[in-house]
């Protein structure tokens, strides 16, 4: 995606964009149908021991916490680092209850201040496509697992699909424009979500680009529903030896 898109917004500007909506968000994802089973899914995909003392999970651009109530839900005894550089959606996570495993930290993913690894898995949901530099993010987070530890990347990714775009664009003309601008005032971000999952890597792509950044035994898999080849799970693993 160029750095202003079209309809879109400049990456820089994405988390002050979500800082103005935060207080929408989770009323505007619970309308999703399956949107916090998807998140589910992809961490039951981390593949994470239920082992005690639980494994370390960062969860990357957390949010308001549906990703990381997904981690907790599928792995109660892990102990979840989670960050976003939207100071207004992590006072949202922050506001809801969560076991003293849990803590919340404010970083942008370029800078990481305050996350210190090795983590047992990674989820990054909804992230790398506001990113100037994935690879190279992908990289760093790498460098935080253990050897051997996995990320889970959950995206959209429509561009190898043309059924994907045709039911992406259907969507977000009929529903997810229409209820963003009805449900805040302001449809800015939604035409952004619309445009940068147009403009984001291929699902093969994005497969390159983890095993670019390092991973192994990089795989996908998709969602089901009217999401069903739109958004994917994409699995990597850090290398046992340093590459």
């Amino acid at each position: 995606m160029n750095a202003m898109a079209r309809d879109g917004l400049p990456r820089g500007t994405v988390p002050s964009a979500f800082d103005t909506e935060a207080r929408f968000y989770d009323r505007l994802v619970g309308a999703n149908p399956g949107y916090h089973e998807h998140l589910r899914l992809s961490a039951r995909r981390l593949g994470l021991p239920a082992k005690a003392p639980g494994p370390r999970v960062l969860d990357v651009g957390c949010g308001t916490g549906a990703s990381t109530a997904a981690l907790l839900s599928v792995v109660p005894n892990a102990r979840i680092t989670a960050f976003d550089a939207s100071g207004e959606m992590l006072e949202r996570a922050r506001s809801k209850t969560w076991p003293g495993s849990v803590e919340f930290v404010h970083t942008p993913v370029e800078e990481l201040a305050g996350i210190h690894g090795p983590f047992d898995g990674i989820l990054a949901a909804y992230l790398l496509r506001n990113l100037t530099e994935p690879t190279t993010q992908l990289r760093r987070l790498r460098e935080l697992l253990r050897p051997g530890g996995r990320i889970a990347v959950h995206e959209y990714s429509v561009r190898d699909s043309r059924r994907a775009r045709l039911v992406w664009n259907a969507v977000c003309a009929g529903v997810i424009i229409p209820l963003g601008k009805l449900t805040t005032g302001d449809a800015t971000l939604y035409r952004h979500l619309r445009r940068s999952v147009l403009e984001f890597d291929g699902i093969a792509a994005l497969t390159r680009r983890l095993t670019e950044a390092g991973f192994t035994d990089v795989h996908t898999a998709t969602v089901g529903g009217w999401q069903r080849g739109i958004v994917h799970t994409v699995v990597g693993t850090a290398p046992l030896e340093t590459p």
